[in-house]
């Protein structure tokens, strides 16, 4: 991946180091237990993409104990990871502000904040158990930058373009947020059919969109990158994640989408750059 002509963005907020916990009262307390390191996989990819943290993060009570860490005297060993993903937010910036506009829509930048371990948010007490994820109380895309490393030693799929492709994801749910689509209620939140599912691949189209324009703009793109990004897409489906962890599928409880549907509406927005192609709602078949 180029990253050369890509700009570093100042809507960023660095809180690694920083103690973990604090913040209750923000959502509906959640528990998991049973299941060993598949389950645990799934956990972590429920908010891989997007999913409403207020249904996952631990929000109802005490936040959890701060882990103790060493001080950080120098040089942090993902300082690169942290510049790299600044990079990735400028770039979306610079695509999604002129593709809003040219909508009618006044474009708001999300915030980018970089973490370890735990942190308060507008959603509930963010930990980095739960993957990325985007809160849409307060705009902010949240990313321990240890997860990069279980996007590629975990999940297979490795490089910058995939990693970026995360943060792609997670802007879309921003620009979602901006659209009025994350303000939708009344569709069964899980199942193959389900508002869940659709908002999730729209996200994911989203992701696309912004690839096609950066690529367009800043010439990303490199030999190998889009097969990256659908690696870690056809990682994340609910089918595979299932597969792994249970040894079974049960499209009824589908919350993000298939691979094959992942993949799919990724490939829509790069196709040529559309946002009006990531019409998810009203697709009769995903």
């Amino acid at each position: 991946m180029r990253l050369d002509d890509l700009r570093p963005s100042d809507n960023v907020e660095d809180r690694r180091g920083e103690d973990g916990g604090g913040g209750g009262g923000f959502g509906p307390r959640m528990v998991f237990g049973g299941g060993g390191l598949g389950l645990v996989a799934v956990v972590l990819l429920s908010l891989f993409f997007g999913v409403d943290p207020s249904q996952l993060l631990n929000g109802g009570g005490p936040g959890p104990e701060p882990q103790m860490r060493q001080e950080q005297s120098g040089p942090r060993a993902d300082d690169a990871d942290y510049q790299f993903a600044r990079r990735i937010i400028g770039s979306a910036e610079d695509v999604w502000s002129p593709l809003l506009r040219d909508r009618g829509v006044r474009f708001a930048p999300a915030t980018f904040t970089a973490y370890d371990y735990a942190t308060p948010t507008g959603c509930g007490t963010g930990q980095s158990s739960a993957g990325p994820f985007y809160c849409p109380s307060d705009a902010h895309i949240y990313l321990d930058l240890a997860f990069f490393s279980e996007l590629s030693q975990r999940f297979g799929a490795p490089g910058e373009f995939a990693r970026a492709y995360v943060i792609a994801h997670e802007y879309g749910h921003h620009i979602q947020n901006i659209l009025g689509v994350m303000d939708r209620r009344g569709g069964p939140s899980r199942g193959s059919d389900s508002e869940s599912v659709r908002t999730e691949l729209q996200a994911d189209c989203y992701a696309g969109v912004w690839a096609y324009h950066a690529n367009q703009q800043f010439a990303i793109l490199q030999n190998g990158d889009v097969e990256g990004a659908l690696r870690a897409a056809t990682s994340v489906g609910d089918d595979t994640l299932q597969k792994e962890s249970q040894g079974y599928i049960v499209p009824d409880s589908f919350t993000h989408g298939s691979s094959a549907q992942r993949v799919r509406w990724f490939q829509r927005g790069l196709q040529d750059g559309r946002m009006d192609a990531c019409d998810t709602f009203s697709a009769r078949s995903l």
